[in-house]
């Protein structure tokens, strides 16, 4: 499989910049999921990878070969779309087929592969139904078996499953996952949607504004988010933040707001700048455990607002002081709207943020 290096990307529309010197590099057999909101860059980085976009300045490299300036069908690429883009009044198989037709390969080599994709994606009894026929999911599945079909060693996915339902997206990005164990491939994948980035990547690439903000394995941007955006945008529900002052008490340094105080770890509060006084606490909800005996070192003390019973977990909005604060918990654990309760935080799902740069301390 190839090694995929993008060298300084930029590309501009007119006098806007949009992507802004993006540097990656994406090893064999790697599953890369590039993740941002709206107008992050991630889908024009993948079609400057596709070819679909041209380069204003920087470089493609595919195993140290420039690309660039090559056309689309010459970089050995499969792209999966958004809208499926398929032949309506084509049946699945002949749509499967279609680039292997204009390819002018044997006949019995394009119904063997035919049969082979089709039995990957799970439509080996659809294979004569046009695509009106046919649900999104399945029509989705027509479109990776026609990437599929051409034996590229990068397939492109361009938000894929955005357009299914939530129940039918679940479904899919499972039966993606499956697919990516039994496909050995270089595959570079594009969503707004977080839950697919930390299920399917094997990289996850955080963008914003037309820069990566960081990239690395789905645990370490979870637990070592290296800004505020990144520790916001990844997690479901988002983390918490709190603006709060730095104190110090009987040798323990304090991060201190208007309705808390907590205690800041040893190896955390070792690794701040001397010079810092404030900070952007960052706490998931998931960091919260209700503990009416907690000490008021480790403890947040919360009004009970709304509470979001979501089968085996609740999702409680509290307020802090004036602000409001997520708490993630089991459903069983008794609940009064209104009610004062007492969470202790761990220790180690303390994070803390510069509040002018609103990086990683």
């Amino acid at each position: 499989m190839p090694q995929i290096r993008l060298d300084n990307l930029v590309k501009r529309y007119g006098a806007v910049q949009v992507l802004h010197g993006i540097e990656l590099d994406m090893a064999e057999n790697e599953f890369t999921v590039l993740v941002g909101p709206s107008g992050c860059g991630k889908s024009t980085t993948l079609r400057m990878i596709a070819g679909l976009e041209t380069v204003s300045d920087g470089e493609i490299y595919i195993d140290g070969r420039p690309v660039k300036d090559l056309d689309p069908k010459d970089r050995g690429l499969a792209m999966v779309f958004q809208d499926y883009a398929l032949y309506p009044h084509m049946d699945v198989a002949s749509n499967i087929s279609f680039a292997l037709r204009l390819q002018k390969r044997p006949r019995a080599e394009i119904d063997a592969k035919v049969r082979e994709v089709a039995e990957l994606v799970g439509l080996s009894d659809f294979l004569a139904r046009k695509p009106g026929a046919l649900s999104g999911g399945q029509r989705q599945r027509v479109a990776m078996a026609r990437a599929l079909a051409k034996d590229s060693e990068i397939f492109l996915f361009d938000e894929p499953l955005s357009n299914l339902d939530a129940k039918l997206r679940g479904q899919m990005r499972a039966e993606l996952a499956i697919m990516r164990q039994r496909v050995q491939k270089n595959m570079i994948y594009v969503t707004h949607d977080q839950i697919e980035a930390m299920t399917l990547a094997d990289r996850i690439v955080v963008m914003n504004g037309g820069y990566i903000q960081q990239q690395g394995t789905p645990e370490e941007l979870f637990k070592r988010p290296a800004n505020k955006f990144v520790a916001g945008f990844l997690g479901s529900p988002p983390m918490n933040f709190l603006g709060a002052t730095l104190v110090r008490e009987d040798d323990m340094l304090m991060a201190q707001g208007a309705a808390f105080k907590v205690a800041i770890p040893a190896d955390t509060a070792a690794r701040l700048p001397t010079s810092q006084t404030s900070v952007i606490l960052g706490v998931r909800p998931s960091d919260l455990n209700y503990n009416s005996e907690a000490p008021d070192a480790e403890a947040f003390d919360l009004r009970v607002k709304v509470s979001e019973y979501v089968g085996a977990q609740s999702v409680l909005l509290c307020e802090c002081g004036s602000t409001d604060i997520t708490v993630e918990l089991k459903s069983e654990t008794p609940i009064a709207l209104g009610e004062t309760l007492r969470f202790a935080l761990r220790p180690e799902g303390i994070h803390l943020f510069d509040p002018k740069t609103e990086m990683a301390l």
